[in-house]
């Protein structure tokens, strides 16, 4: 069904507006209610959101007048002449259309961007051609949610469907009047035959209606069959005895008005939201029907057969008669022609307009409606040279299909020229994607050159996965075997979602069949992965379909073959109540989770909102203009959080957005490193997602998700490395920013703990003077001191889903040197490799009860280090807090002076839960369950936790171990660390 900004059909179907035999005023007025109805609706006046139901108006009048001409021809001469009829409607509606199409081909290409003209001058072709309604089906166009760059000629459709019902029509009835021509009663004969064609033929299309309201609103809505009833409606107001039925006067007005209130209802009370056409157009169409019915006269009181000796007094029609009503119908035909491509045009060059700019724009389009009525519609309506011979007529019709091809061949094939070829783009020639870091291209090799992008803006329109038909259309319930790359091997990866899901198509095809796994591709349309009731915009009602797809395809992984890794994607924004996220999503991994087998959620990509290609074909000097903001683009995603909390073990999180919207700005760019990132408003090119295949296999092997990728094989022993970061790069360079983010200045954001809640003096920079590669592999944390004053470095890891499976191990470790300082220079100098649990990045409140494991600290350069266990109360309870469950002072004498192993292991084994602390792989410390309360053991250790490595620098530690800093004190000592690495294996470990 329609949105606020659909075309409807237009009203110029039928009838001169000169009186004559069969002339009904009323009906003229009656368009003009249609026509308002549908101009409101599409300006998005407040409370006429159901203005579309004019469309119904104009078929039911059509049906009724054109049916009523045939039929009186066909009485009267004994015969239908074609020739004339389509001549007559030849002249009447293709010669203002043809002005209207002209205007739009060549306002196209000054008003609209190169991408979307050459769409425009399609759109040219089919509207001349009356095929303008098959185009938009084909298109799949979603009239429940309206999209950007809406086509100008998107209102052809309806007069489409107008002229395809007339070709059909006036043949038909020419063939029951030949076969009629010897009966002894013609007129009866056809009648009666036309009646029981029509009355057939209207409730099998109505039936068809019905049908494909539920299956596709598209072809439903625009669609010539599932129409015809609407004609057949208004057929059989023209074809059966109404005239001679009596009944009293009062019956007659009640039906006229009860129409009129009907049509008004309908406009003011159906919307977006309305089932359509379906079981909702009957109530506009019999309304319609009623104020003609009403209109009817009564032979038997006096009555003409052929026209009302005028519209009863107290009835609905004397008011649609009115010399207002009329003026605004003779004008429906070219108004409505002309509102649409004026409101369409003018938005496509000023941006989104409110209601009451729509409306002045929609006023503005009554002077070129008059013109075109004055100058091209009524002088050849009238002509006595033009319509004196029925091949004139036809003359007048070709050529006014012809001139706007021609126009649309010209502009659209110089459009073509300037945008380039459309063939694929060979994506092995691409350059090598960037594994890390901010730049989406890896900078070894040949340099970037300045250039074009790539994909081209008209090939990325059509820049899709190369799956073929397997991610299933909204009408389908089971996906085929979509198995791809070595399908015969036992081992394979899930690919499993929405098209969001489907877009990462080939990266994970590269990375199976590196590895000699299949592919299998699950991906079904707009279809929502958590177990969500949603409405489908294509079929217009509840996605049934998605339902019976989603839990076929979670029955198929679950009792097939066990994959070795299964990757989900979706869409996140079919809900913005984040309750029913997570419950849906709960339900839709419960099945998956219970395979033991790695989960991977790839996080959303940006949305754009806006027609990307489109865009970058009007700023390819520029791109940066086609930029969208990150507010907008990115939404909070439920998911994610709860992952790297570790509410959800056995389900890692990876995302590219950092590199597709990197954080630093207000905005995402529609262009990176000269690769055109989307194909629409909301999906990945395939080169863009080609070129992050590096940085997905990085991404999913340091989640631990590819066993035979680099750093994720479990070894001998099953630890499979969940990450890992050896810190090479060049001296002076940041750690990597897809790892690692800064803390910075004295407390975490909003201060829920000035001076880190421990009194520490220093401010945290993310200035290379405190934090830095070294260039030997090693990252330096470096205390310096400023006019006195203290700075340090202190670096979290981006992510904060790091936990053990279920029933197995996680262990974390790091190789750090500890500063190289001692004795009174030392004093105050306090640095610390540690974790916290993920909830309190929520906020940063809730210590000590989230859990925190420090792995490493140590105090003013003493040959000492220890380990600590924080959870519960911040003073006291089973942590004995502040103090904390410590391993006291260790002896490391050599920690200063080289490079030492610091671990801890979480271990989840099934009555045996413990945490273990390690130096140099010899156990120091342990902390088991039985050392507290399951609710407080539960809180601080089964979630997940992200990682610390800072030099705080005085506070209340060093001060309890008797120093301080102060004037003594050097700075400049890095803590330096060689790598930090988190591994994880299944089952239990006891060491």
């Amino acid at each position: 069904m329609p949105t606020p900004t659909s075309p409807v059909a237009p009203p110029g179907g039928s009838g001169p507006g000169s009186r004559r035999a069969g002339f009904r005023p009323d009906i003229e007025g009656l368009r003009a209610v249609a026509v308002l109805g549908v101009l409101a609706f599409h300006a998005a006046v407040p409370g006429l959101t159901g203005g579309f139901v004019g469309v119904d108006v104009f078929f039911v009048i059509s049906g009724h007048l054109i049916t009523g001409l045939l039929l009186r021809e066909a009485v009267t001469t004994g015969r239908i002449r074609l020739g004339e009829f389509f001549s007559r409607r030849a002249r009447r509606l293709l010669p203002s259309a043809a002005v209207v199409l002209g205007a739009v081909a060549l306002a196209g290409a000054w008003l609209t961007v190169p991408l979307r003209r050459t769409e425009l001058e399609y759109d040219v072709l089919a509207a001349a051609l009356s095929t303008a309604n098959w185009r938009f089906v084909q298109q799949q166009t979603d009239y429940l949610a309206a999209g950007h760059d809406q086509s100008p000629l998107l209102h052809f459709w309806s007069l489409a469907v107008e002229e395809q019902f007339y070709l059909f029509w006036a043949p038909l009835i020419a063939g029951f009047v030949y076969a009629a021509a010897r009966a002894a009663r013609r007129g009866r004969a056809v009648r009666s035959a036309v009646t029981a064609f029509t009355s057939v033929l209207a409730l099998g299309a109505f039936v068809l209606s019905l049908r494909w309201t539920g299956d596709s609103v598209s072809l439903a809505y625009l669609g010539t069959p599932s129409r015809v009833w609407q004609f057949g409606v208004g057929a059989l107001l023209a074809l059966l005895p109404w005239h001679l039925l009596r009944g009293p006067r009062p019956l007659r007005l009640l039906s006229g008005w009860a129409g009129a209130g009907a049509l008004l209802w309908c406009m003011t009370e159906y919307d977006a939201s309305t089932p359509y056409p379906g079981y909702a157009a009957l109530v506009p169409t019999l309304a319609t029907a009623a104020i003609i019915l009403a209109g009817i006269p009564d032979r038997s009181a006096g009555g003409s057969a052929d026209g009302p000796d005028g519209p009863d007094a107290h009835g609905v029609g004397r008011l649609l008669a009115g010399r207002a009503p009329r003026a605004i119908g003779r004008l429906s035909y070219t108004l409505y022609l002309w509102h649409w491509p004026v409101l369409v045009l003018a938005e496509a060059r000023l941006g989104p307009l409110d209601w009451t700019a729509r409306t002045a724009l929609t006023v503005a389009a009554v002077l070129p409606a008059l013109a075109t009525m004055r100058w091209v519609e009524q002088p050849l309506r009238h002509s006595r040279t033009v319509s004196e011979l029925p091949r004139r007529g036809l003359s007048v019709g070709v050529s006014a299909v012809a001139i706007p091809v021609v126009l649309a061949l010209v502009t659209g094939t110089t459009t073509l020229r300037l945008l380039g070829p459309a063939t694929p783009v060979d994506v092995k020639g691409l350059p090598p994607g960037a594994a890390e870091g901010p730049h989406l291209l890896s900078r070894e090799g040949t340099p970037l050159r300045s250039g074009p992008v790539v994909p081209s803006p008209v090939q990325a329109r059509k820049d899709f996965p190369p799956d073929g038909a397997c991610e299933v259309a909204p009408p389908v319930t089971r996906s085929p075997r979509c198995l791809f790359g070595a399908a015969d091997s036992p081992d394979r990866m899930v690919l499993l979602g929405d098209s969001h899901a489907g877009q990462w198509f080939s990266p994970m095809l590269a990375l199976a069949a590196e590895r000699g796994w299949a592919l299998q591709e699950l991906v079904k349309q707009g279809c929502p992965l958590p177990e969500l009731s949603v409405v489908n915009p294509q079929l217009g009602r509840t996605y049934h379909e998605c339902d019976t797809w989603r839990a076929d395809a979670l029955a198929r992984i679950t009792k097939g073959p066990k994959p070795r890794l299964v990757v989900i994607a979706s869409l996140n924004r079919y809900s913005d109540d984040q309750r029913l996220l997570a419950r849906g999503w709960e339900r839709t991994l419960k099945p998956l989770r219970a395979l033991g087998v790695p989960i991977v959620y790839l996080e959303d990509t940006p949305v754009p909102g806006k027609d990307i290609p489109a865009c970058v074909s009007g700023h390819t000097a520029d791109p940066e203009a086609c930029a969208f903001a990150r507010s907008t683009a990115q939404w909070p995603d439920p998911l994610a959080r709860r992952i790297a909390a570790g509410r959800l073990p056995g389900v890692r999180t990876v995302s590219v957005n950092p590199v597709l919207c990197p954080p630093e700005g207000a905005d995402c760019p529609a262009v990176l490193d000269r690769i055109l990132l989307y194909r629409d408003d909301a999906h990945l090119t395939d080169v863009a997602a080609v070129v992050l295949t590096p940085r997905l296999e990085r991404l999913l092997s340091e989640a631990g998700a590819l066993a035979g990728g680099t750093g994720a094989a479990a070894g001998a022993d099953g630890w499979t490395r969940v990450m890992h970061d050896d810190f090479e790069g060049p001296a002076g360079a940041r750690p990597s920013a897809d790892r690692w983010k800064y803390d910075i200045g004295t407390c975490y954001p909003g201060c829920p703990a000035p001076q880190w809640g421990t009194g520490e003096i220093e401010t945290m920079t993310d200035s290379a003077d405190n934090v830095r590669l070294d260039g030997k592999g090693a990252l330096e944390i470096v205390p310096t001191r400023r006019d006195g004053k203290w700075y340090s470095g202190r670096i979290e890891s981006r992510r904060a889903d790091f936990a053990p499976p279920p029933g197995g191990v996680m262990r974390i470790e790091a190789s750090i040197a500890l500063p190289d300082v001692t004795g009174p220079a030392a004093a105050g100098y306090w640095p610390a490799f540690w974790t916290l649990g993920a909830k309190l990045r929520d906020g940063y409140t809730g210590w000590p009860s989230v859990g925190e494991l420090d792995i490493m600290e140590s105090v003013n350069g003493r040959d000492t280090f220890f380990g600590s266990m924080h959870c519960g109360l911040a003073e006291g309870g089973p942590c004995e807090e502040p103090v904390g469950l410590t391993s006291g002072p260790q002896p490391c004498p050599g920690c200063r002076t080289g490079f030492h192993s610091y671990a801890v292991e979480v271990d989840l084994a099934p009555g045996a839960e413990e945490v273990r602390w390690y130096l140099d792989g010899r156990i120091h410390h342990r902390v088991g369950a039985a050392r507290m309360d399951a609710g407080t053991w539960d809180r601080a250790v089964h979630h997940g936790l992200f990682l610390i490595l800072n030099v705080a620098m005085g506070g209340k530690l060093p001060a309890t171990d008797g120093l301080t800093a102060g004037p003594g004190t050097e700075p400049g000592h890095p803590m330096r660390v060689e790598h930090v690495t988190v591994s994880t294996r299944e089952g239990t470990t006891r060491s």
